[in-house]
């Protein structure tokens, strides 16, 4: 990917956003990807990644809250199943262009996004940490809604995807020759006889996240989706398993 001279990154900005961002610097650092190689005087690296961690973190409550306070009458299956939908990296690169801060990227000139499929998402998670940090949570919640979440139906579209990601995650570690297990924690038992199971994930015998859900098959699939995030962020997870 070309790396873009931002000659009015503010316009740029403001465009996206919706209103005139505080401190600029936030958002040109959510737009910078590692392979810029840029160093702070201090001999710090600059780059989106910090960011990333703090938008991930922030779009996955700010999601939850519009859909816990949106689809009142619709079950833990339903939200859960939006949430991921939404914000798995496929959405998020797809809004990302949508939105137009795909253009905005600075990176070395030799990426290219075809080949590198998670830059652009992750930028976007970046960019929700900058946002965060530039004008609150109540702004950034009304930015996610109006550019992100865009409306109701569009939610319901993304919830009906019924993804399942035991199935993914099993295709990904058979082309791997890797083994998949899942082994029950626990199963306890509120005082309304409903069960809350947890699970654990382990790929070549090693164990990677728990997943808890109303039923077996439920934490398989939220441990299963929590691994799938962790591959999905982490180019040396395949190398970190041993």
């Amino acid at each position: 990917m070309k790396k873009k001279n931002l000659q009015e990154p503010f316009l740029s900005f403001q465009k996206i956003l919706g209103f005139p961002p505080n401190d600029i610097e936030l958002y040109k650092l959510a737009v910078t990807h590692r392979s810029t190689q840029i160093k702070s005087s201090d001999g710090q690296w600059i780059n989106n990644e910090r960011l990333e961690f703090l938008g991930d973190a922030v779009l996955n409550l700010v999601v939850a809250d519009v859909l816990y306070h949106n689809f009142e009458k619709e079950d833990e299956g339903f939200l859960t199943n939006a949430r991921a939908n939404i914000v798995k990296r496929e959405s998020l690169n797809k809004i990302c262009r949508d939105i137009g801060l795909d253009r905005l990227m600075e990176a070395d000139e030799q990426l290219s996004l075809i080949s590198n499929t998670n830059i652009l998402g992750n930028a976007m998670e970046a960019f929700v940490g900058a946002v965060y940090l530039d004008v609150g949570y109540e702004k950034c919640t009304e930015f996610v809604k109006k550019r992100m979440l865009i409306t109701k139906e569009w939610i319901l579209n993304m919830a009906q995807e019924n993804e399942n990601f035991k199935s993914e995650l099993l295709e990904w570690c058979q082309q791997r020759y890797l083994s998949l297990d899942f082994v029950l924690l626990d199963d306890t038992v509120d005082k309304n006889n409903q069960h809350t199971f947890t699970s654990q994930v382990l790929i070549n015998e090693k164990p990677i996240c728990t997943g808890t859900g109303s039923s077996k098959k439920e934490s398989h699939q939220q441990a299963s989706y929590r691994v799938l995030k962790m591959i999905d962020k982490h180019d040396d997870f395949l190398k970190n398993l041993g």
